[in-house]
């Protein structure tokens, strides 16, 4: 009956999405006409004073999005584009009535700049409507910069010093580029310089950018693009963004050489006498621009000492948790190389590359990556060596990514392909898996899209169904956002290097969701109700997993939000199994819960934001309380204080889990800062904390000094030993035109 009801529900949704998408009206996008410069301008910030920019028209038309909708912006923005042989311009004057309220709250490059001051503007440069590069600053000329693949969508994104990315927005990728500032008593500005040579477009006379400009004004919690946006948008709906003519591009060649070396001292006080190990490494990343959109990268001895260490999970289920990729050489153009459902069926998964299952670190000898386009198709090669470890019982291994995909400018559709391959350099003939897979999205003019993938595995041992499959309607419009999907992951499927959430299930889902601008409700600046599913059947119709959402967020003009939501939710145990050493046997448990997110105004020196989930869990009950605290003095200094605690009566027994975090930050300037990472977990009784020392020249070049010490509370039994590790990139610039 159910499957029945959802089918006729996703028919009546596709009949919705495609009846609206032939009759719907998009007004014209804007656009204009870059300048060509003879001469460059002097890059200090002083846009007002200089002559070079007072020949450029400026762009002054903006709209706000919020808090109020469609209508012009509350301050003056003057914004001025233009291009010269090698280098493409944006200069922008934020003009502010009272300039002593303007916010600077992170000076650390590519922190998230909506909770401040700040101008940014994305380019799509292959003019696909699909994807692109976004870049901006803030008053202090903090460098923001970012890959966005698929209008963004389909990503896990948050701060690069906190998290890692899948796909869509991809703040990981640095450029080599400049941007200065100057705030004086008529607002403030910037000046943009970006190097050609650090972009990936076609060359040729008279070509067309997609492009887009957004201000946040931090007073008055304003947002205002120039291309207007529907509710629910942001500037990455690159289908949306305005149109710049007359770029005549010639190859700008690109030849970069990124050595680096390194020193780790290791202290294991885990063992008697302690032992202390010395390590000296080198290595080197090459990037090459074959063609200007199209670039070859080599490693050698490939190393991320300076990366940040995971935050800490407790499972309080029985499926796999999610760690997200961190390493910057795995995370450039990693929307590229994304093929599946992020977080719960990624075909290709990179942390499978130098990181065993148990979190261990497994030497990677070297590799190579083609990624770009090649007119409207775009290209992913990737094939990386890792070396044998004894202890853990690991073999060398190759693996090896083929990934092509076509854009349909036209009609936001595309249609690829993916090869994914683990093999096994040892003396054992059968040790390799193999993933082939299928995908595509046909849209249905802007508001609506089809979208999918099909995928069989081949390993050793497996002959029947080691397929996986998704397809997934979607109509998001005007506030609306409906869609209705199926899942089926088989028995046998096995991307070993992918993620699985979960293995062998059928899942319907389904989401209604409904943002509105309210009138006359006094302080209310939109409410959004929205009721959602999703069930997880096995192969014998048994439901495993089923959750119903019904919530609704209350946001406040002040930038307060509140989300009052109740969760109808069953789990059905097939096969007992323990969490933190307590059993839950064989059964079927349905509950509800009891669900409230609080958010304060992130614009204020100190903002929290929490979430609680009262109500039953297997057979018991549970509290869940988790959250963050946020406090900075001026832009210098930020911290953050994380926790999660679940309280579980279980009928087998209590269970308390508490992990905790402090993440402490200072920034002496924009390319210079010092932060830490300080965690501890009472499940495990590990402590960890995390210090890094970074001094940036560009492109996330530079010297980092990186401390770690982790240790077990009874470390007798345990880990306890610490590392202090030294490293230093120099990015050397061998092509330039």
């Amino acid at each position: 009956m159910f499957k029945k009801l959802f089918f006729s529900m996703s028919i009546a949704c596709l009949f919705v999405q495609v009846h609206t998408a032939q009759n719907e009206t998009t007004s014209a996008r804007p656009s204009f006409n870059i300048s060509h410069l003879a001469s460059d301008p002097v890059i200090d910030g002083d846009i007002l004073n200089d002559e070079i920019w007072k020949t450029v028209t400026p762009i002054t038309e903006l709209t706000q999005i919020k808090p109020q909708f469609n209508v012009p912006a509350s301050e003056k923005t003057e914004i001025r584009v233009a291009i010269s042989k090698g280098m493409f311009y944006v200069a922008v004057v934020c003009y502010d009535s009272n300039p002593e309220t303007i916010v600077v709250s992170d000076s650390r490059r590519d922190s998230d700049l909506n909770d401040e001051d700040s101008f940014l503007f994305i380019i799509d440069t292959y003019n696909d409507q699909q994807n692109g590069f976004l870049f901006g600053t803030n008053a202090d000329g903090m460098e923001y910069d970012a890959q966005i693949d698929n209008e963004g969508q389909g990503n896990f994104s948050a701060n690069r010093q906190q998290q890692g990315v899948i796909g869509g927005t991809n703040i990981n990728w640095d450029a080599s580029w400049t941007v200065k500032t100057e705030t004086d008593n008529y607002g403030w500005s910037a000046e943009f310089a970006i190097p050609l040579r650090s972009l990936r477009f076609n060359s040729g006379d008279n070509q067309t950018w997609g492009i887009n400009f957004q201000r946040n004004i931090s007073k008055n919690t304003e947002t205002a693009f120039w291309a207007s946006l529907p509710l629910g948008f942001d500037m990455k709906r690159l289908s949306l963004a305005g149109k710049m003519h007359g770029l005549n591009l010639k190859n700008p060649g690109n030849l970069t050489i990124l050595p680096y070396a390194l020193m780790q001292a290791v202290n294991d006080k885990s063992v008697s006498p302690s032992e202390t190990d010395t390590n000296f490494e080198v290595g080197a990343d090459l990037k090459y621009s074959i063609t200007p959109s199209l670039t070859l990268d080599l490693t050698y001895n490939t190393d991320f000492a300076q990366v940040e260490v995971d935050e800490q999970q407790v499972n309080l289920d029985r499926f796999n948790l999610f760690f997200p990729e961190k390493r910057p050489f795995f995370l450039e153009n990693a929307g590229q190389f994304t093929v599946g459902s992020p977080g719960e069926v990624d075909l290709f998964f990179s942390r499978r590359i130098g990181i065993g299952d148990d979190g261990s670190l497994v030497p990677i000898i070297g590799g190579a990556r083609v990624s770009g386009k090649i007119n409207q198709t775009n290209i992913g090669l990737l094939s990386m060596f890792t070396e044998d470890v004894e202890d853990a019982g690991i073999e060398k291994n190759n693996f090896s990514v083929a990934r092509v995909n076509h854009d349909f400018v036209t009609s936001r559709s595309s249609i690829g392909g993916v090869f994914i391959n683990r093999a096994g350099l040892g003396d054992t003939d059968d040790d390799y898996n193999h993933v082939f897979a299928l995908d595509g999205k046909y849209g249905l003019g802007k508001k609506a899209q089809i979208s999918g993938f099909a995928a069989k595995s081949t390993t050793p041992g497996i002959e029947s169904k080691d397929h996986a499959f998704k397809l997934l309607a979607n109509y998001n419009w005007d506030g609306w956002n409906i869609n209705a999907g199926y899942t089926e992951v088989g028995e046998g499927f096995n991307p070993e290097v992918g993620f699985l959430q979960r293995s062998s299930f059928k899942k319907p889902e389904f989401l209604i969701f409904r943002a509105m601008r309210p009138k006359n409700w006094g302080n209310i600046l939109e409410i959004r109700p929205h009721i959602s599913y999703r069930g997880y059947w096995n192969f014998d119709d048994e439901l495993v997993t089923g959750f119903l959402h019904i919530d609704n967020h209350w946001v406040w003009a002040s930038g307060f939000e509140i989300h009052t939501g109740i969760n109808f939710t069953t789990e059905s145990v097939l096969e007992s199994f323990n969490i933190s050493g307590v059993e839950i046997p064989v059964d079927t448990y349905k509950h509800s819960e009891l669900q409230l997110i609080l958010m304060t105004n992130p614009n204020k020196e100190v903002s929290l934001s929490t979430r609680t989930i009262i109500g039953g869990y297997f057979g018991g009950d549970r509290i869940s309380n988790g959250g963050t605290l946020n406090y900075r003095i001026g832009d210098k200094f930020n911290s953050s204080l994380t926790f999660s605690h679940n309280i579980l009566n279980l009928p087998n027994g209590d269970i308390t889990a508490f992990v905790g975090g402090a993440r402490l930050s200072y920034s002496f300037t924009p390319r210079m800062f010092v932060q830490s990472l300080i965690q501890h977990n009472n499940i495990s009784n590990i402590t960890s904390v995390n210090a890094r020392f970074g001094w940036l020249q560009n492109a996330n070049t530079g010297l980092f000094v990186v401390v770690n010490v982790v240790k077990d509370e009874d470390y007798l039994d345990g880990i306890n030993n610490q590392s202090v590790t030294l490293k230093y990139t120099h990015r050397f610039d061998l092509m330039r035109k």
